[in-house]
Formats: structure tokens, sequence, C-alpha cells
């Protein structure tokens, strides 16, 4: 089956991420501004610092920590006697490599971090990722979290030591990183009574079965009646639940998730409407022509038309 939080990353994410392994020496403090429709991340690899979040009281890092930023607010980060500075002067996704190893001079301490960004298309936001708090800090364990250690470890390396396929390797490993903070994240969140949203939808064995039911085969003419056999729950049982959790009706979450693909397909393809219409579900161009348009407000060819002009569709 396809996973769901795979799929609402591949859709989502727009250009190359950056990534950079920097050495500061106390006192040292940065700013990092805010940048809508991305999201970023620090790791503490050796030493300890402070950071500074977009709001309440600066948070202590030690090695192993990751904080992620997952709607792109600014924050700053600083050690020693020194505080961020007011304001912003590091934005990594500015950086015009993949990745870079940087040193900040300095005669005390030293503190290693790895930070990166990654690109995301506000036009193809998914309710999944709205529903993540302004940050999220993971702090380090033992024994915790071997797979997003792991990755950390691989990709600091790749940085510091550059050798061939490095690019290549980079990317793959930026890619799991971010999947390994969600996965992280999702998997402690509370499941029990009551609680909502997409952690709990995509804990919730019939919800979630569903919804990996509409994203592996979105074009299936699924009903509430299927859907909810595939979920091992009556009709009305399955469209209480999944509505709960997830915030809109069964049917109505497979027809934007539709759309949205389609979106995708009209903007990166040139595949005929009829085509994307079938891909979406849609028996025929005319019936996805309108479903398109109460969504986007604009009609398929012209949705695709905007997207290669460079303006906003």
């Amino acid at each position: 089956m396809v996973d769901v939080l795979s799929d609402v990353i591949a859709l989502m994410r727009s250009g190359a991420p950056r990534s950079a392994r920097v050495a500061w020496r106390e006192p040292w403090g940065r700013r990092f501004p805010a940048a809508p429709g991305s999201a970023g991340f620090q790791v503490v690899l050796r030493g300890s610092c402070r950071l500074y979040p977009p709001s309440g009281e600066p948070v202590p890092l030690g090695v192993g920590d990751v904080v992620f930023f997952p709607h792109g607010h600014g924050y700053g980060m600083a050690a020693g006697s020194a505080r961020p500075p007011r304001e912003p002067v590091c934005d990594p996704l500015e950086e015009g490599e993949l990745f870079v190893s940087d040193a900040v001079p300095g005669d005390g301490a030293v503190t290693v971090t790895l930070c990166g960004g990654y690109r995301l298309d506000p036009g193809r936001a998914h309710p999944l990722l709205r529903d993540l708090p302004e940050m999220i800090h993971l702090p380090a364990g033992l024994g915790r979290r071997p797979e997003l250690r792991a990755a950390i470890d691989l990709l600091a390396g790749e940085i510091d030591r550059p050798r061939p396929g490095a690019d290549t390797v980079v990317l793959a490993l930026l890619d799991m990183l971010l999947l390994y903070i969600l996965r992280a994240w999702f998997a402690e969140r509370p499941a029990g009574a009551g609680a909502t949203g997409w952690a709990a939808a995509l804990a919730d064995p019939a919800v979630s079965a569903a919804l990996h039911a509409m994203h592996a085969d979105p074009a299936h003419p699924w009903t509430v009646r299927t859907l909810a056999a595939k979920a091992g729950l009556s009709r009305a049982a399955f469209a209480r639940r999944f509505t709960a959790l997830v915030g809109r009706p069964p049917l109505t979450y497979l027809t934007w998730w539709r759309l949205t693909g389609a979106a995708r397909v009209l903007r990166e393809s040139g595949a005929p409407l009829a085509e994307v219409a079938a891909r979406a579900g849609y028996t025929s161009e005319y019936a996805f022509a309108n479903a398109f348009k109460r969504e986007y407000g604009i009609a398929p060819g012209g949705y695709r038309r905007q997207g290669r002009s460079g303006q906003p569709a």
C-alpha cells in the first residue's frame, strides 16, 4: 500500500532542499529568518546551545537534539554570553549549493550544527502538515529513534567529507531525514480516546486503512461503503470516525486529494486533459473540468497555462 505520509511529502515538495554543517565558536548568535512556503531543521552534532523559538522561552539544546519548523517560522540560536541579533543574517534556503560546510571563528567552546531547509508548494498544502505545531523538538535519548540518528550521522558525514555521488546521496538523506522527523513526531502523539487530527487518523487502524486505499488508487470509484469495508466498519461508524479525525467526510477528502494530484500533473506535465481526468477518477473530461474549477476557481487548461507562464494559479 502507498504510504500516506510519503505521498503527502512527495506532492508538496518543490525544488531541491539545502543543507549546511556549521562549526561555531562561543560566543555566537544567529537569527534565521521566517521563510513562508518552506520547512527547516536544526540538529546539534557537538556541544550545546540555546534555541530562541518564535514564541516562548529559550530551549536548551544538546548533542543529538533535533528541532523542526514545519511552517517556516523564524528563530534564533546562540551559545555562551551571546544572544541572537535582532535582524536575520542567515537563510539556508538562499545558499546556492545543495550542501555547504562552514566554520565561524572564535576563541570559545565549539558547537557543531546541521541545518537544512525544504521548499514546499503552498498551493498543495495538505492538512496533515497544517496540523503540525510551529516547532517540533525531538530531544536526544539513548536508544530512541535509531533510524533518525543514523540518517543524521550519514548526512553529516557526506557534507563533511564529500565523495563521488555526494549530491545524490545528500538529496536522498535529506528526504529520509524529513520523513524520519515526521514519523517520530506522529508516533509520539497521544492516540487515546478523544484524540483528533492527522496524528490520530494515521494511528487509527480503520481510518488509516481507508486513507491508504484512497492514496494507493485515487482513480478507483470509491464509495463510503467500499471504504468502510476497507476499514472494517459499518458505513455510518466509518463516516463518523473518518470525519471526526480527518476533519472532512471521506468522499470530500477523496475529491480534494484527486484534484490536488491532478493540479500537480497539470503543472508538471503535458498530459492531455482526458488522461489527467482519468487518472483523477473522472469518467469524462467535462466532469473533471467542472470539479476542478469549483476547487481552484479556474479551468484545468487555464491553470496549466498560468503555471507555465510563472503566474500564480
